[in-house]
């Protein structure tokens, strides 16, 4: 804003408590004008989001600093979850005055108004966000055996050689059908657990793994079924078991938004001997689906016919997926379950996520609700309506695309400083649970790999190019250091870093499903992933890394230092991403080493001074 000095929510002299507030909190605002602008009124005004209302608070004059003229007022939170948007006015005894908002002193416009979140309190489970959550997709992860696929839905195909390019292009109708299947399992998971233990998971997320006729799973065909390609609820069960007494949690893809068109409940094709909604309108299933007309016309997911939508108000889904005693969401929780990630949480009403989270909490007080959000999930408006995500009855959290968009173009020649404000931003608007436990993450089975994106010097302009194209060696050299970086980062800063499979192996590929080739277990990098390993560990071992508070020492230009703090002790992470060496001047007092490397760093009259290499990095700890 361009008046920090009259007022800054960041600054404690201005707001207090920082960002978000629990239901019924005081909250101090002060404004420090200059003298010279001779106001002698000044006043908050708050509008409130899902109370439509609006209140005006004169702020007391106390006097003068120097040359600023001193007003504030204290003020209680709402007793229920609330998002206020408040401004400031001034005005002298003439009359005369304007307004401040983000953008300063303003005179008769519509204000720019900053943010106040009021969230009722919601304690993220405390194992979630201490190593690394890894995202596995199933059918692409580890393969035993070749499957067969007799009497399996969907005219699925098996791929002979696991490091077949996925098949990407569309039928003589124009559809990615996504029937080529590679037959990975959830008992080849099993065997690699120690494996995954040894890079410090912590948490294994799993793209669906129910019943679907597709490899990607996202088209439901029966929630109550393991995808028998994967294996079977036996397997799943001593899956969860294995990894617990590794110290691995397991949290599953809730696909709640639609089913697939050859479901058990829809049943298009015919495929399940009961009546689908699609057969008869005798169907239970029938009042799940919105038909205008009935049979082949019906609501789906972003159009597509193969995705059918269900309603979520309809009581005989609620009961079915949230509300029964045998429940789906219930069941899986019961069967080893540590939580759900929520598929396209825009699309789930608020309604519906909010009876989800009681049901899980009843089942497994522990347990974790996540949600696919891709924006500022604090403020997020979907079909013109505000949601609540974090506001306590919902979610727990979110993963963190601001994350990973702000990451990115800092690695890509951004500045720091851009970074820090849209990390900040977040800081501010989120509950501190929810901003200390959002999902972090470079990549997913949604975006092109991390090591594609960092090092190829360009987009090929078709997807055949796309599916043939490799990174040169000076591409994967310059991507590789800049993953190497971004990683640092990732595992260093406030969250739950989330790895997807292979990146820690360098795998290559643009958008899906290009990016979900079979995990490359003979050709890949394996210095990356020692990388990858020594910071996992560091994460899930160092308090600071998975529990310490966040300060900024540094932001500009390639330049990035920030310090993560917990019970007097400190760790620094240093990141130039530059290709030129950069020197960085900290204050700093205490002798530190490179968590890394050993390498010992003792500074000089309370300065630290250092000079990082090309697209360097350093995770500096203390020297015991």
């Amino acid at each position: 804003m361009s008046e920090p000095l009259v007022f800054d929510p960041r600054s404690p002299q201005c707001k207090e408590p920082y960002g978000a507030v629990p239901c019924g909190q005081e909250i101090v605002f002060r404004c420090h004008p200059l003298a010279s602008e001779r106001f002698t009124h000044c006043a908050i005004v708050l509008n409130l989001e899902f109370y439509q209302s609006e209140r005006k608070v004169e702020l007391s004059f106390s006097g003068y600093e120097g040359d600023r003229a001193c007003f504030s007022v204290s003020i209680p939170a709402p007793p229920e979850p609330e998002l206020i948007w408040y401004h400031f006015c001034f005005w002298r005894d003439d009359g005369s005055g304007c307004i401040l908002d983000k953008q300063g002193y303003r005179w008769k416009v519509q204000p720019e108004p900053w943010q106040l979140t009021v969230y009722r309190e919601n304690h993220t489970p405390a194992w979630f966000g201490r190593g690394l959550v890894y995202q596995i997709f199933p059918d692409r992860f580890c393969r035993l055996s070749i499957p067969d696929t007799a009497g399996m839905i969907g005219n699925r195909w098996v791929h002979e050689n696991w490091y077949d390019i996925p098949e990407w292009r569309p039928d003589e109708h124009g559809i990615v059908q996504n029937r080529d299947f590679f037959g990975g399992s959830l008992a080849g998971v099993a065997s690699k657990l120690d494996y995954l233990a040894e890079m410090g998971v912590s948490v294994l997320y799993f793209c669906p793994i129910f019943e679907a006729a597709s490899n990607h799973r996202y088209d439901t065909a029966d929630y109550g079924k393991i995808d028998p390609m994967l294996g079977t609820e036996e397997e799943f069960r001593a899956l969860c078991q294995s990894a617990r007494e590794r110290g691995i949690r397991v949290v599953l893809d809730g696909v709640f938004n639609h089913t697939g068109s050859r479901s058990l409940y829809f049943n298009q094709d015919g495929w399940y001997p009961t009546l689908g909604a699609a057969q008869s309108q005798e169907s239970p299933y029938y009042g799940w689906f919105s038909f205008h007309p009935w049979p082949n016309s019906y609501d789906s997911w972003w159009g597509i016919d193969t995705l059918p939508a269900v309603r979520e108000d309809h009581p005989g889904y609620t009961n079915y997926i949230i509300e029964h005693e045998d429940s789906i969401v219930r069941r899986w929780l019961r069967a080893g379950a540590s939580g759900w990630r929520l598929d396209v949480a825009d699309e789930l009403p608020d309604a519906f996520i909010e009876k989800l989270r009681t049901a899980v909490e009843e089942t497994s007080p522990d347990a974790l609700l996540l949600g696919e959000v891709w924006e500022d999930a604090s403020s997020k408006i979907a079909y013109s309506r505000r949601r609540k995500y974090l506001l306590g009855r919902e979610l727990h959290g979110v993963m963190n695309y601001p994350f990973r968009s702000a990451l990115l173009t800092y690695l890509l020649g951004g500045g720091a400083e851009d970074f820090r404000e849209s990390m900040e931003a977040l800081r501010e608007n989120y509950p501190r649970d929810a901003f200390y436990s959002a999902m972090n993450f470079l990549g997913t089975h949604d975006t092109p790999r991390i090591l594609t994106l960092l090092g190829a010097n360009c987009t090929p302009e078709s997807k055949d190019d796309r599916a043939a194209y490799r990174l040169s060696p000076e591409e994967r050299s310059k991507g590789l250091s800049l993953v190497r970086l971004a990683v640092l980062i990732l595992l260093s800063f406030p969250g739950a870093p989330m790895i997807y499979y292979g990146d820690e192996v360098a795998m290559e590929g643009f958008e899906d499903p290009l990016n979900r080739g079979g995990y490359n277990w003979d050709h890949g990098d394996q210095t990356l992933r020692d990388w990858f390993s020594r910071l996992g560990c560091l994460r899930r071992d160092l308090a600071p890394l998975h529990r310490g508070d966040l300060r900024w020492l540094h932001a500009s230009g390639p330049l990035l230092a920030f310090a993560r703090e917990f019970e007097g002790e400190s760790v620094l992470t240093l990141v130039n991403a530059s290709p030129a060496c950069q020197c960085l001047d900290l204050p700093w007092g205490a002798p530190l080493r490179d968590l890394l490397s050993g390498q010992p760093f003792v500074p000089a009259e309370g300065r630290l001074l250092l000079e990082l290499p090309p697209y360097g990095g350093l995770l500096l700890g203390p020297e015991s």
